[in-house]
C-alpha cells in the first residue's frame, strides 16, 4: 500500500528504531491539516499476545525525540501511538503470509478496479502470497493483487460476545 513521500520518510526514520525495542511497527500515517497534521503510529509485540499500555507509552516518548529532531514540519504536530487494534492494518507482503486464512477488507487504487471487477474494494478470505501476489478467494474465485494495487487492506476483526467466564 503506497505511503506518501513524507509517510515513507518517517517510516524509514522509525522502523529500525521500533525494532530496536523489539516491537513491530504495523502502520503510519500522517493525517490532518498541513497546518497541525497528527502523525499515527500503530506498534505491536509480534508473538506476545500485542503491545501493553507500558510499552505504548514508552514508545511515545522515543518515537516523539526521533521526530522532532528531525522536524518533518514547519509547525505544530501531533503524535499518536497506538496498538493496531482489532482491524489491523496490512502493509507489507510478510502481513499478507503472517495473516493468511483471516477475513480481510481491501480498497483498491483506482488504477486497479478496472482489472478487478470494476469494484473499488473486496472483501473475503486472505489466502497469502503466491509469486509475489496477494491472493483472496472472494466467494467462488480468487483474486490475486500486487501489493501496488491496495490502497488500504486490514484484518476484519471478530469479537466471541459468548465467552462465559
Amino acid at each position: 500500500m503506497p505511503a506518501t513521500k513524507r509517510e515513507q520518510e518517517l517510516i524509514e526514520l522509525v522502523e529500525p528504531l521500533v525494532d530496536q525495542h523489539g516491537l513491530e511497527l504495523v502502520d503510519l500515517e500522517v493525517v490532518g491539516g498541513s497546518k497541525s497534521p497528527t502523525i499515527r503510529v500503530y506498534l505491536d509485540r509480534p508473538g506476545e499476545g500485542g503491545i501493553a499500555f507500558d510499552d505504548l507509552a514508552a514508545a511515545n516518548q522515543w518515537l516523539g525525540d526521533a521526530i522532532e529532531e528531525r522536524d518533518p514540519f514547519p509547525g505544530a504536530y501531533v503524535l499518536e501511538v497506538s496498538s493496531p487494534g482489532i482491524d489491523r492494518p496490512l502493509r507489507k507482503l510478510e502481513d499478507y503470509r503472517r495473516f493468511a486464512g483471516e477475513e480481510v477488507a481491501i480498497r483498491l487504487e483506482k488504477e486497479a478496479i478496472a482489472s478487478h471487477g470494476g469494484k473499488g474494494s473486496l472483501a473475503g478470505v486472505l489466502m497469502g502470497v503466491e509469486d509475489g501476489l496477494i491472493a483472496v478467494k472472494t466467494g467462488g474465485s480468487t483474486q490475486r493483487l500486487g501489493l501496488e494495487d491496495i490502497r488500504k487492506a486490514h484484518v476484519k476483526g471478530h469479537v466471541d460476545f459468548s465467552r462465559k467466564d
